[in-house]
This record gives C-alpha cells, structure tokens and sequence, in this order.
C-alpha cells in the first residue's frame, strides 16, 4: 500500500471536526465584537461614572469587607443591591474601582446576547434571522450602554432574567421532562429575585407567568405549585424579610420614587412615553437628545406590536396539527404563546412607562425605564423577518420589511457612533475627577463638604480614605445616603470644601468663603482648604 493510499485511509476513519454554520460564526464574531465595544467603553472612562453608582460601589466595599450586607440601594427602601453583591468579590481582590463594579455587568451583558440567541432560536426563529437580532443587540446608544454597564441598580440584570424566564417558560409549556423540576423552581426564583431587585420587569413576568399557568395548569396544582411559589419566595425573601422588620412596602417605595406622586400633564407624559420613549429606550437616539429623524420608530413600533401579537396570536389558536407534524405542533403553538406574552410585557412596559409622570417631567433620563423592551425583539421583528425573507419576486410589503430592519440597523449604528463620540469628553471627566482626589491626599484632607454628584463617588474611589458630606449651594445638608458620613465630617475640626468650578456651590463660596479656608484651583475644581 502506498503512501497516498494509506494517508487516505487515514483521513477516512479519522472523524471530522463538525462545521459551524455560517451564521452561528457570524453571530459569535458579532457578540464578541459587542462586548468587546463595551470593554472598550469602559476602558475608556465610558459611561462617565456618578456618585448613585458609587453608592453602589459603597455597597460592595462593606460587603467585601463583611461591615454591612444591605438589601437595598443605600438611603432608599427599594430596588434590591444585587449588583454590589456580584461586584464585591472584585472589590475585595482589587480595590474600589468603577471598573471592578462594571465587570460582572458586563458578563450579564454577554449572557443577555447568548440567550436571546438561544431565545430567537427556539421562538422558531432561523439562524439568520437570530443574527440579526444579536447584531441589533451587539450595538450599542448612550442610553443603552449606560443601562448596561453602570452599576446604579436595577438595569443591567433584567434584560438576561427576561430572557431566561422566557426560555424557562418555553421549556416547561412544551414539555420537556427533564429536569421539570429544576425548570419551575428556576422560573419561581427568577420572578421572586425580580420583585426585589427592580418592578420593571413584572409585565414581562406576568405575561409569561399567565403563558406558563395557562398552558401547565394541572401540573402546577400539586408538588410543582408548591415549588414555584417555594422558590419565588426564596428569590423575594430580602425584599419580604426586610417588609416584615420594617413594615414597609418598597413596591409602593418604588412608584412613589418613579414620580407616581408628582405632577405632569398627559400631553407631556404621551410624548415623552410613545414619542420620545420608543427610540431613547431601545437605543435610536443620539447622546442626550433625539434628532427628528430617529423618531420614526415612534411611528413604526406600535404597527409592529399590532402585527406580531396578530400573527402570534393566530397561530396560538390555529389549529397546529393542520400546518404542521404532530409532533411539532405544540412546540409552534407554545412559541407563539411566548411571543404573544414577550409583546405583552412590552406593551405593559410602554403603559406603566407612559402613564407614570417620570416620561412627562424626565423623558430623556427616564427612558431607562424602558430597557426591558429589548427582551422582546425577537418576538417584535418576527413579522418583518417573516415577509423580508419571502421567495419570489419582491412586492411591496417585502420592500416595506426589508426596508425597515435595514433602516433599524442604520438608526442603531449611527447612535452607537454618537455614544463613541462622547469618549474623549468622559475620558478627560474622569481625568480631572482623579486630579482632585491625588490633590486632596497630597495635602491630607480626609474630610470634605461638596456636591451631591461629588460626594459619594469621592469617598468610594478612595476606599473611604476621604468622606465627604453633602451640602446644597447654601451650605445646608444635602441628601447623604449613609449618616455616618455626614456625622464624620461634622465631628472632623477642619473639613475642607470641594465644588466644580462654576457650580453653584463653588460660586456660593467663592462669595462667602468658609472662615479660615484658602482656595486653590486644580483641574477644573474649587477646593476651601483649612490654613496651615
């Protein structure tokens, strides 16, 4: 036998290494290049860092150091601290960073993009069709970046609990027997953990929850109710022990601290939650602001809704033996159940959103509340994918679906260029916040007055080497989310004062300096120093 033929006979028994399809290539390359824009970010002092993230970061501290385990956000009796618990450990190893809180965000990002992968696929979704939702999902606006990767609770972990409690439903409403049980307390917990760590994702766990008793009812009457609710309590059980000690109700914390007391007209409110709320929310929208072209999908999201809930709904009440195998017609029907329930939590969304005076009084920063709507993508472009990838020859509603996922991807691709473009700005923010603190431990200050939005970031990024207090630009107490804080500073017998230069605390008192201070200015910042 030759050479040849033996190395033939070879190749023949050796197994193959199996090939990946093109598009599940594509679909890493572009989840990996997502992630890798928001390690870029954040190497690159973006989103810029603020004291309610630092607060956060407070959090992680005492924890790290095992001084405190709070079940809330410092100063408030809701949304749940989750996030200073993943980041502690990082915090413990490396010290008090923005980085060391921004991480573990970062991997629940990343987990977000695998399963909405998964979920797109599942929903019954082809390969193509679920790269273009992880290419959607891969880009990133201001606002959705700032959703993603601050660590000021109750944003950045919805989006992949959303998405599990989806998977989770699928999986029990088609009936897969193994691991039911595993699956029930999964989706039990996960909807408890969300009653503590942020409300906003309750349209969503209600639609599915409803999906789930509706279709799986008789099997949740005995062992399997029991261990839904079991787990869900578990999941919850900070939120409810913290209600039973206090006798508070942090959910009516949280509508309250929503703006559900305050005033705004229904002009403003419709504007700012179907106007304005649409492209900030799902990130169409340059830096701050939305252009009057990147409103379009103001116009273009409710027809979407309108035509995804008919379509999954027709097919939930089609009869599925009909269209398809037998044994596929439950795993169709219970597909479009599910994305009849995920445009369902967007619609509750919207509505919450809409009707709460935040979208009338703050639309632009509130649109935060609508980052769990990109749960419902794969479900909400279902039709257009459906009719853009038709065969024959191209009529005009194919045009219409075709057009409007490229004009998607063109609005989402310029305002990810507009939040680069905000980089070298954050970059020399964050620059001249560490020229302050080097100034302040040069000369031995470990106690300060200043700012709200100065405050907390100061004392967490030197590990509480310096405390600072909040004062208003009368030189009254501010809002200091832990008391210890202004009682040091009170107690300490020279504090110094820090301010922005021209803020109106840094005009204030440079009108009316502090008695026995001397003012310096370093890198764009007032600092009242006591006399030598």
């Amino acid at each position: 036998m030759t050479t040849g033929v033996r190395q033939a006979a070879r190749d023949a028994i050796r197994p193959r290494a199996p090939r990946w399809p093109a598009p599940v290539v594509l679909a890493l390359l572009v989840g990996l290049a997502g992630v890798g824009y928001r390690l870029a970010l954040l190497l690159g002092d973006t989103p810029r860092a603020n004291s309610d993230e630092a607060t956060m970061g407070l959090a992680a501290l005492h924890i790290a150091r095992g001084e405190d385990f709070p079940v809330f956000f410092y100063g408030q009796a809701y949304m749940g601290a989750l996030e200073a618990y993943l980041a502690a450990p990082l915090v413990a190893l490396a010290g008090p960073s923005v980085l060391a809180l921004r991480l573990p965000l970062l991997a629940l990002y990343a987990l977000f993009l695998l399963l909405s992968w998964r979920l797109t696929r599942r929903l019954g979704g082809d390969r193509w069709f679920a790269l273009l939702v992880v290419g959607l999902l891969a880009l990133g606006a201001d606002r959705i970046v700032k959703n993603q990767l601050i660590a000021g609770g109750g944003y950045p972990e919805l989006n992949p609990i959303g998405a599990g409690l989806a998977l989770l439903t699928l999986d029990l409403v088609t009936g897969r027997p193994a691991g039911r049980r595993w699956r029930l307390a999964g989706f039990g917990f996960l909807a408890g953990l969300t009653v503590w760590v942020d409300p906003l994702l309750l349209p969503y766990v209600l639609a599915l929850g409803a999906v789930l008793v509706t279709i799986t009812g008789r099997d949740l009457r005995g062992r399997g109710g029991v261990l839904l609710a079991g787990a869900a309590l578990v999941g919850a059980a900070p939120l409810l022990g913290y209600g039973l000690a206090h006798g508070h109700n942090p959910l009516a914390a949280a509508v309250t601290a929503g703006g559900g007391d305050a005033a705004a007209s229904w002009a403003d409110r419709l504007h700012g939650g179907l106007v304005l709320g649409p492209a900030l929310g799902m990130g169409l929208c340059s830096p701050g602001h939305c252009a009057t072209w990147q409103l379009w999908w103001a116009l273009a999201l409710p027809v979407l809704l309108v035509l995804a809930g008919v379509s999954a709904w027709r097919t939930v009440r089609a009869d599925g033996g009909r269209a398809v195998r037998a044994d596929g017609a439950r795993a169709v029907r219970a597909g479009a159940a599910v994305r009849l329930a995920l445009l369902a939590g967007a619609v509750g969304t919207l509505a919450a959103y809409t009707v709460s005076s935040a979208a009338g009084r703050t639309p632009v920063e509130s649109s935060r509340y609508l980052s769990c709507l990109a749960i419902s993508l794969p479900a909400l472009l279902w039709p257009l994918w459906t009719v853009a990838r038709r065969r024959g020859p191209v009529d005009l509603p194919r045009f219409a679906a075709v057009g409007t996922l490229i004009a998607l991807l063109a609005t989402a691709t310029v305002a990810t260029a507009g939040a680069l473009a905000t980089v070298p700005a954050n970059r020399a923010e964050a620059q001249r916040h560490r020229a302050l603190v080097e100034a302040l431990r040069e000369r031995g200050v470990r106690h300060v007055y200043g700012e709200y939005w100065t405050c907390n970031r100061l004392t967490y990024d030197t590990g509480e080497g310096i405390v600072c207090a909040v004062v208003d630009e009368t030189l009254r107490p501010g809002l200091d989310r832990l008391p210890a804080y202004p009682r040091a500073v009170r107690e300490s017998p020279a504090p110094a004062y820090v301010a922005p230069v021209g803020s109106p605390l840094a005009r204030s008192l440079d009108r009316s300096p502090p008695p026995a201070r001397q003012a310096v200015t370093v890198d764009g910042w007032r600092i009242w120093l006591p006399h030598p």
